[in-house]
């Protein structure tokens, strides 16, 4: 089963899925602003994704200047935890298959795990 952690306002994500669907795969889409992570499977995603945190979070969100997320000192505890509280700071999509897990930005990166 493929999953992507999706949000359908977003075109790298609707491209991510479309060529998940192009290749007839089986998708669970989980839009993730409807049903958020929780923080321990938002830090997985994350880990199994081999990002560092701060890759993870969505810097261009007005959200993410308003709680003053682009300073060093915050910890990726900090972010995660800010994450799991506002899913619009969670980049995306995410999409997990049984070859590994990426964030797909840009959509074609889906194509490494594939």
């Amino acid at each position: 089963m493929t999953t992507i952690y999706h949000n359908p306002r977003c075109g790298t994500s609707r491209t991510a899925l479309q060529i998940l669907q192009d290749r007839g795969l089986q998708v669970k889409v989980i839009e993730y602003l409807k049903t958020p992570l929780s923080r321990d499977s938002l830090g997985a995603l994350i880990t199994d994704a081999g990002l560092p945190v701060r890759e993870a979070i969505r810097s261009k969100e007005s959200l993410f200047q308003e709680l003053k997320l682009d300073d060093p000192a915050i910890t990726d505890d900090q972010l995660l935890d800010a994450m799991a509280e506002h899913p619009i700071l969670m980049n995306r999509p995410f999409v997990v298959t049984n070859k590994g897990t990426r964030l797909c930005r840009p959509a074609t990166v889906v194509e490494e795990i594939l």
